[in-house]
């Protein structure tokens, strides 16, 4: 059944208009008045509708039953991506979001290639966001993975954590998948530098602010698999999959 993101207030028996960009796909893909969708709003759940009328630039449903389903994990996970090259970020961001990522950062850092401010940064926020939105109708999430203003990763390491914070390097000695296993579930921001990883400054920055410094093994992984990688082995240690 398709699902779509729909932002604002959703009632048994209300009919409501569809947000443009979904009227717009219902015209793509040619479904007829009388279908079934599943909406959901952010706020936890989602409600089975029926398509009532479609336009190229108008749509609207009407909603007839709420399901009390979550497909959340059982923590909170933040990812502070270092900005990557090119599109790698889209897809970081969208297979994050299919993982079960609750945050996620954009950090500019000293060896970030890319450089976004003003009207370009905001620009690319948006696009992110509408990247979130279209994993988590595609994955079952019924909850959007926040998505925080980009920041440097010096002015970002002085602010108050969202749980532990985990730089990961081959370097370290402690694995993430024997602390996982020694810690049960909790709030936890990975810390991902970009193509070449964060300088030696910004990791000594990072521990002397109370990141941890653990290790997924000898290799060296990309930074669009690093922090996705991570995810993997908190689910595996702690569920939600």
């Amino acid at each position: 059944m398709p699902r779509f993101y729909c932002p604002q207030p959703l009632a048994l028996g209300a009919t409501v208009d569809l947000p443009e960009a979904v009227a717009h796909h219902l015209h793509v893909v040619r479904l007829q008045p009388g279908a079934s969708l599943t909406l959901f709003n952010g706020e936890g759940g989602q409600y089975r509708a029926t398509l009532q009328e479609t336009g190229k630039r108008r749509a609207s449903a009407t909603v007839d039953a709420f399901e009390d389903v979550e497909a959340e994990p059982p923590y909170a996970v933040t990812l502070a991506q270092g900005l990557p090259e090119g599109s790698k970020m889209d897809w970081i961001v969208e297979k994050a979001v299919e993982l079960g990522v609750t945050a996620i950062q954009p950090l500019a850092a000293q060896r970030s290639v890319v450089r976004l401010a003003g009207e370009r940064a905001e620009k690319r926020q948006a696009h992110w966001q509408g990247v979130i939105v279209a994993a988590a109708e595609q994955c079952g999430r019924n909850r959007l993975a926040r998505l925080q203003p980009l920041a440097d990763v010096q002015p970002w390491l002085a602010t108050p954590p969202e749980g532990v914070r985990i730089l990961l390097s081959p370097r370290a000695t402690q694995s993430l998948a024997g602390w996982a296993r020694d810690h049960g579930p909790q709030p936890v921001t990975f810390l991902i530098g970009p193509e070449g990883g964060l300088t030696p400054q910004e990791e000594d920055a990072a521990v002397a602010a109370g990141a941890l410094f653990l290790s997924m093994g000898p290799r060296v992984l990309r930074t669009e698999t690093a922090g996705l990688a991570a995810l993997a082995v908190l689910a595996g240690a702690w569920g939600g999959m």
